[in-house]
């Protein structure tokens, strides 16, 4: 790609002039009558003096032209002095000059080789600095696409459970809370059985956070992930299992003797109450067509009154398809999604797509049938 520069030069000039400016924003280190590209090191060293600059233009070409000499250098000898610079930016004054390093940042990483090892340094800065000015959908938007920008550069597990933690913080910073749940669940996933425990505190978060989210209702995935299995036996496991497997009484009777728990963890009885209680209806969609308002007063314990306008909320999330019978008083179930997914699930749906197959192949065979005899009829009548 074209690269900004900071004026147009030869390495070696663009070298000397930026050595002739730095020493007169008060670098002791650098030559300004003589350099070459062996010298960025020294460049690099003071690259911050730039923020002293009062036009963030000025800031910003400086800063680009140094990228558009990194950029040249080959991978070994890049390594040590994008770290130096990275780490300079990442440490700007203030949000404007922020921004400032967040565009030089982006040009430094679009301007590296997909395959450079640098790149993951890069990115790691840009989560940085845009979690820092409140930017970070410029830099991240989902899991999938940051895969495919970093897997060419091949970052080790270490390397992606670090970008994964700091990724979370920016995106909790910038109130981004639906992402940086989906963000810890993909960081609690890159642990192994060994090292599980490593990871409890960010496994707690992610628990609390996903039962605090009025939004998230299907969990039992949080079940299967190892850093989860490490806290077996601790009570915010249990109210995890409650809230994937159990009905409302079971969180009613887990919240009147753990009540200084519950509350403790930040999490409000009355979104719990109000969760559990879809929760529990999906429940017993799964396995009835029709429910009484009667049946759904007693489980979702609600008062009379209060059914019908439950039963509007819980088709809002569409996580069931029904319809209300007023008359009848009943409700009469299409579909709803299920709270777990486990083996039975599996095999039923294998049954059902063999099922769907086999009918696909009477359906081609009854067609190639009917096309034959049509064709032999019109070859008889020829």
């Amino acid at each position: 790609m074209s690269l900004p520069a900071f004026i147009d030069l030869t390495v070696e000039e663009q070298a000397i002039e930026l050595n002739s400016y730095f020493k007169a924003l008060g670098a002791s280190n650098l030559d300004d009558e003589q350099c070459s590209e062996e010298d960025l090191e020294n460049i690099v060293a003071v690259a911050d003096l730039s923020f002293k600059e009062s036009n963030d233009t000025e800031v910003e070409g400086v800063l680009n032209s140094i990228v558009s000499m990194l950029v040249l250098l080959p991978n070994e000898k890049a390594e040590s002095l994008i770290t130096t610079f990275c780490q300079k930016l990442v440490k700007t004054p203030s949000s404007k000059l922020g921004l400032v390093c967040l565009r030089v940042l982006s040009v430094l990483f679009h301007g590296l080789e997909t395959t450079s090892s640098t790149r993951y340094t890069v990115y790691y800065a840009l989560v940085q600095v845009a979690g820092q000015v409140d930017q970070i959908r410029s830099v991240f938007t989902d899991l999938d696409k940051m895969r495919a920008q970093l897997s060419p550069c091949n970052p080790n597990n270490e390397q992606m459970q670090k970008l994964l933690q700091i990724l979370h913080e920016a995106l909790l910073n910038c109130r981004e809370s639906e992402l940086a749940s989906k963000v810890l669940v993909e960081l609690l996933s890159t642990y192994t059985t060994e090292n599980a425990s490593q990871a409890r505190e960010e496994a707690q978060r992610c628990i609390v956070a996903s039962l605090g989210d009025p939004n998230t209702f299907l969990l039992d995935h949080l079940l299967t992930l190892q850093p989860v299995k490490v806290l077996e036996g601790a009570l915010l496991h249990d109210l995890l299992t409650i809230f994937v497997t159990e009905k409302l009484s079971a969180y009613m009777k887990f919240y009147e003797e753990k009540k200084d728990f519950v509350e403790g963890l930040g999490l409000k009885h009355e979104q719990n109450v109000r969760k559990m209680r879809i929760l529990t209806f999906m429940q017993l969609a799964e396995n009835a067509t029709e429910l009484s308002f009667d049946t759904l007063q007693t489980q979702l314990q609600l008062t009379e009154a209060e059914v019908e306008e439950f039963v509007i909320v819980v088709l809002k999330t569409k996580l069931v398809r029904a319809r209300m019978d007023q008359l009848n008083k009943k409700v009469l179930v299409s579909s709803t999604m299920h709270r777990t997914f486990g083996k039975q699930h599996w095999q039923q749906l294998r049954e059902l797509l063999t099922t769907w197959r086999t009918q696909l192949r009477q359906v081609k065979d009854s067609m190639s049938a009917i096309v034959n005899e049509q064709a032999e009829l019109l070859s008889q009548q020829s």
